[in-house]
């Protein structure tokens, strides 16, 4: 049936009401460690439109974790593409960026790729990080820039390719990271906001410059480092091919953005102090944003710049859902390429604490709080008794007790916590979002509807663009649609099983060590005569 156009108080109108004009959206892009995300939203939270695209993360050697810029700037472009004949290119206010964190990329003068992508998961500069880490300096250096001096991190990266890439090294004209690759490439400017540059260990966090000693240590100038901006920095417009392959005008305002673990914080409307942001991707995260650097004396968590006043504190793991996924590998292989679900409903079967079963999750290493390379994953406990499902549900329990860890590193700090808000691939799983809490021993909540880090980015470039005063709106735009509280019981027997989970990254050190200098003699798949 039709609609009746509304009557006046004067009596029928003389036509139809003309329908609104479309609000206005901001494209926040998400440049993640495996896939690229493009979400398009209104000033008022509504989700307009939405495109993904993936690339693989490569492995070439031992330690090794590589991209290709290219891709991943085709990538970029294929959903700003899609976004755009979605929504209509008149409707696009501007767009806003965010980038997973500690990459690192050589360019030539001419802006080509020198080096592929070194991601945040490398480790080849773990030697080079542990021997930073032991000198006089590494704490200070760590208080100084606010990045434990960690393989991850693109002090330890140039240091390595210092060492060992020396010829190398003289060819590359600027070191970047990918937001700043993909920016140069759309606006035709080499820039790298506070956020990311905070993440480098490369920034002195007071003065919110490149830090000399840090710049040394690494063996770079600021010449042959991107100029540094704030977040909410507003380039002029596209180039022309990029306007060309996006569908938008050149004029098209772009805000440089931040890095993906702050804008988390703002997808997720965390933004208050005490309210904590959790994410269990791949690896996983809790940040809590603060109005000042909070340096941590013990070196166990980071600070990071978010926007001009807004810091944020917590401390990453590297792993998340890939121990789920190393799980239906490993142990359960028949099981096909997406086990995932039955693994869980295997680990349902199993009481909390896994039967006396402790896993240190640590497949890839570790971060937080230790921020140390040398831990391997390892289960302790094990008898004739346990099963598939207790070696699951412990790998499990052992992801949420080292994010519990990182919760008790930032509570030393003075940081109150009050409320934990989520998100991340595990939230689909009722069994690991009860298992958060109930480690925690917190309420967890949960906000549907919102893309983490791709909002978190089109909130910052709606308040760069003036379409909101602040990004403080975050609070009351994200609603929680669930919340998930510990059970009493459960919760006890985790936090019983906390301090024999963190004693035995101490006592297994020596042999982790050990381990650490037999490994390159030691090959993983069986000989010929074994086959």
């Amino acid at each position: 049936m039709a609609r009746r156009p509304p009557m006046s108080p004067a009596g029928p109108q003389a036509g139809p009401a003309e329908d609104p004009a479309p609000a206005p959206v901001v494209v926040g892009v998400d440049i993640g460690t495996t896939a690229t995300k493009a979400v398009a939203f209104t000033a008022a939270g509504e989700l307009v439109a939405g495109a993904s695209a993936e690339y693989p993360l490569e492995e070439p050697r031992p330690g090794h974790a590589e991209q290709d810029p290219e891709l991943i700037l085709g990538a970029v472009l294929e959903c700003l593409r899609s976004v755009v004949r979605e929504v209509g290119a008149p409707r696009v206010a501007g767009l806003s960026f965010s980038a997973a964190m500690h990459s690192l990329l050589g360019l030539s003068a001419d802006g080509r790729p020198l080096t592929p992508l070194v991601t945040w998961a490398d480790a080849r500069a773990g030697e080079q990080a542990e021997r930073l880490r032991a000198g006089a300096g590494g704490l200070a250096l760590h208080r100084r820039t606010g990045t434990p001096v960690h393989p991850m991190s693109p002090l330890t990266k140039l240091v390595w390719f210092r060492e060992e890439r020396t010829q190398l090294c003289a060819r590359v004209a600027c070191w970047a990271g990918i937001k700043e690759f993909v920016l140069l490439r759309l606006c035709g400017e080499l820039v790298t906001d506070h956020s990311v540059a905070s993440a480098t260990g490369l920034m002195n966090l007071q003065e919110l410059d490149w830090d000399a000693e840090a710049l040394e240590l690494a063996g770079v100038t600021p010449a042959r480092l991107p100029r540094l901006v704030p977040t909410t920095e507003v380039l002029p417009g596209l180039t022309a091919g990029a306007a060309h392959a996006t569908g938008l005008p050149a004029a098209t305002p772009v805000v440089v953005g931040a890095g993906d673990g702050p804008l988390a914080n703002l997808g997720l409307g965390a933004v208050r102090p005490g309210v904590v942001a959790c994410s269990i991707g791949t690896s996983g995260a809790l940040r809590v944003v603060v109005d000042r650097p909070v340096v941590d004396p013990r070196g166990q968590v980071f600070c990071y710049a978010l926007t001009p006043g807004r810091w944020v504190v917590g401390g990453a793991v590297n792993n998340g859902g890939v121990v789920l996924g190393w799980a239906g590998d490993a142990l359960a292989p028949e099981l096909g390429d997406e086990p995932e679900e039955e693994l869980l409903t295997l680990a349902e079967r199993v009481p909390a604490g896994a039967g006396g079963l402790v896993m240190l999750p640590y497949l890839l290493g570790e971060r937080a709080p230790r921020w140390t390379s040398v831990p391997r994953g390892a289960y302790v406990g094990l008898t004739r008794a346990h099963r598939r499902e207790h070696l699951v549900r412990a790998a499990l329990e052992g992801v949420c007790q080292q994010l519990a860890l990182v919760l008790d590193s930032m509570r030393a700090t003075g940081l109150a916590v009050e409320q934990v808000r989520a998100t991340g691939g595990f939230a689909r799983s009722p069994l690991w979002r009860q298992l958060l809490a109930d480690v925690l021993g917190l309420d967890v909540r949960f906000a549907e509807g919102h893309d983490g880090s791709g909002f978190g980015a089109a909130l910052l470039g709606m308040q760069a663009l003036g379409l909101v005063a602040s990004v403080d709106v975050a609070a009351e735009l994200v609603q929680v649609d669930a919340t998930v509280r510990p059970r009493p019981a459960d919760a006890a027997v985790h936090a019983a099983l906390r301090p024999v989970f963190e004693g035995l990254h101490d006592a297994l050190v020596p042999a982790f060590t050990a381990l650490r200098q037999l490994a390159p003699s030691l090959p993983l798949e069986p000989g010929p005569g074994l086959r």
